[in-house]
């Protein structure tokens, strides 16, 4: 018997050509306008868009976020310290997505904000009704000449880029002059580069090298915390642990093959002479206000800048402390040209600290103005007020909440105050750092619970 199958047309070949055209584009996300295009996938990315889809199950979201992985970065101060594991920071950026939110694993090139439209690499023109930037913040490696050969050799680290080599260099570290330092601008939670210190102080006491080291905190800054609630407490701890605190001291370059570190000494109208040096350091000078001294562990932040793409876009503050970081309104994070735009966290250009408590309450500041623009109403009175925190662990078991808001006022939680003096360094809040944090992050942040 012979079987005979019907003639294929070139009508069914359009037909199912169709098809399959569709379901390929639906498959890899094509869609090319959203209600909402979110830019960045990290702490602010990811809440932003959990909270939209919380208010509108139906809004269509799209996150731009090229890495495939997403980190807890709050922990790898812990991390550091050899108290946390490393892979217990890390997940699955496809697990965080919210559900019903297109995920465009691409990277944006430039922004046409007149036309709302998003350039990306490899995804094509993505139009946008309302536009979230949350790109984080750039590691400006090139910035301090000499860090990144630095950063090849086994004596310097920074918690800032890989954690589990800064425990390595504790470990290996026999004594001499262990420096810790902070650079010039804003960078990523500010107090990290004094955290690492604290516990590197109490490693070397567990270690038995402590006695034949001196442990320096070099930073351009004028005080150790700009609230003075909190600066006391840490003034104490320094004094306490013996900590050569060095404010006015701005990194500005390093000889790895000499181990040595140059600080250009800032203090306004006061040149550093031969009297000032610290000569239990080592310390010497070169130049004017240039001191130079040897390390025998270095542990740095990098400088930090905006990503390339908020200070080349039309959004970047032209001039001023931040320069190149997102020109938005302090209170609505919303950009000050372009109305349909909001910015938030590290890429914002905001006078407060860049922390992920900070995004916390920013997040529903931009959802809920967001929400009231797509309903033509003006924006409620619940506004950001500069809210941020650090959590500032002083030693293994030890840790100071500091939260404050704009002008560096204290904005400590009114409930948790009732029960702890947040300002002390408390067992509790070092619970609360290790195990409390993370669950309350992967488990509330991220779903857009809070």
């Amino acid at each position: 018997m012979i079987i005979s199958f019907p003639k294929v047309t070139v009508v069914t070949k359009i037909v199912f050509a169709t098809i399959y055209l569709y379901t390929t584009l639906n498959d890899l996300n094509m869609n090319t306008h959203y209600q909402v295009v979110v830019v960045g996938g990290g702490t602010g990315g990811i809440m932003t868009a959990a909270q939209l889809k919380r208010k509108d199950r139906n809004m269509t979201i799209a996150i731009i976020e090229p890495n495939t992985e997403h980190y807890y970065q709050p922990a790898w101060t812990l991390v550091g310290a050899g108290t946390f594991n490393f892979e217990d920071t890390k997940r699955d950026e496809k697990k965080l997505i919210p559900h019903g939110v297109d995920w465009i694993k691409d990277r944006v090139t430039t922004f046409d904000p007149e036309k709302n439209i998003v350039h990306t690499k490899n995804s094509g023109d993505l139009h946008y009704d309302y536009l979230v930037l949350s790109t984080g913040i750039k590691m400006d490696i090139d910035g301090l000449p000499g860090l990144g050969e630095a950063l090849n050799t086994d004596i310097v680290c920074s918690n800032y880029i890989d954690p589990e080599k800064t425990y390595r260099v504790l470990q290996n570290f026999k004594g001499g002059n262990a420096i810790f330092t902070q650079p010039a601008g804003a960078i990523r939670c500010g107090g990290a580069p004094q955290k690492i210190m604290y516990l590197g102080e109490e490693y070397f006491q567990k270690s038995g090298v402590r006695n034949k080291t001196n442990l320096v905190f070099a930073t351009p800054g004028t005080v150790i915390f700009g609230t003075k609630e909190f600066a006391d407490e840490l003034n104490r701890i320094i004094e306490k642990k013996h900590i050569n605190f060095k404010p006015f001291y701005k990194p500005v370059k390093i000889n790895a093959a000499k181990q040595e570190i140059t600080f250009q000494y800032i203090k306004p109208d006061i040149k550093r002479s031969y009297a000032d040096l610290d000569s239990t350091l080592g310390e010497r000078l070169d130049g004017e206000n240039l001191v130079t001294v040897h390390y025998d562990m270095l542990h740095i932040a990098p400088p930090q800048t905006a990503p390339d793409v908020i200070s080349q876009s039309p959004f970047a503050t032209p001039d001023g402390p931040n320069k190149g970081y997102m020109q938005v309104d302090i209170h609505t994070l919303q950009h000050l040209k372009y109305v349909n735009v909001f910015g938030l966290g590290d890429n914002a250009g905001l006078p407060t600290a860049k922390t992920g408590a900070a995004i916390r309450k920013q997040a529903p500041v931009v959802v809920g103005n967001i929400m009231q623009m797509m309903k033509q109403q003006p924006f409620g009175e619940h506004q950001y007020q500069g809210y941020s925190s650090c959590p500032i662990v002083t030693g293994y078991g030890k840790m100071l909440l500091c939260e404050f808001k704009y002008d560096n006022v204290r904005d400590s939680d009114k409930l948790l105050t009732k029960f702890v003096n947040t300002a002390k360094e408390q067992w509790s809040m070092w619970i609360l750092k290790k195990y409390g944090l993370p669950w309350l992050y992967w488990n509330m942040m991220m779903k857009g619970r809070m």
